[in-house]
């Protein structure tokens, strides 16, 4: 799971990380808000009407939900669970609220990666840079990300986010050690006791 303030990265660096391996699969979240100029629906969000996400909530159809700026986001419980039976990992980049929720139903399956940047002037230059969004969306926006970074210290790794490049490679570095744990070790027991029977 990526986490930031919004500017800070955490989608760039998502995104990067599709294409660097092939094993990572995006999460994309379902949401109420409204679709900007550069984005595809099904690819950066599922695009709804908030009946029809409140639906999906009541169905018990979403792994996490959560209300952030004003408009519903979530994660598909569905879509999720077909990646993983595939022997993908998955990214998802959520808030706060949905990493905490998440966390809750699957604590051993999940990596924390919370993404802070430089400084607050560089996270509203990069804000005011993307052109996303109005002035006053971009004052919203830094008035709330103090309020988000104080949930730094619930994440398993924090990145600070200078450069780019640097940040990828760190990631990239979490992903490769995290494979590597004991508990992620698949046919590791096996393969053990066959050692074991083959030198006794």
């Amino acid at each position: 799971m990526l986490s930031s303030p919004s500017g800070a990265g955490k989608t760039t660096i998502a995104q990067r990380l599709l294409k660097a391996d092939k094993n990572v699969r995006m999460s994309v979240s379902v949401t109420t808000r409204p679709q900007r100029e550069n984005e595809l629906p099904g690819k950066d969000y599922h695009f709804v009407n908030t009946k029809t996400f409140q639906q999906m909530q009541k169905n018990g159809e979403l792994l996490e939900y959560a209300t952030v700026f004003g408009h519903f986001y979530g994660t598909p419980r569905e879509k999720v669970e077909e990646l993983l039976a595939g022997g993908n990992d998955i990214v998802f980049d959520i808030d706060w609220q949905g990493a905490q929720q998440i966390t809750e139903k699957a604590r051993d399956d999940v990596v924390k990666i919370f993404i802070l940047p430089p400084s607050t002037k560089e996270l509203e230059r990069r804000l005011k840079n993307r052109a996303q969004d109005s002035e006053d969306v971009v004052a919203t926006r830094m008035k709330n990300s103090a309020s988000e970074i104080t949930h730094w210290a619930e994440y398993d790794y924090v990145l600070i986010n200078q450069t780019l490049d640097h940040t990828m490679k760190q990631v990239l570095t979490i992903l490769s050690a995290e494979r590597l744990r004991r508990h992620r070790g698949a046919g590791i027991s096996k393969f053990v006791e066959q050692l074991v029977s083959d030198s006794s």
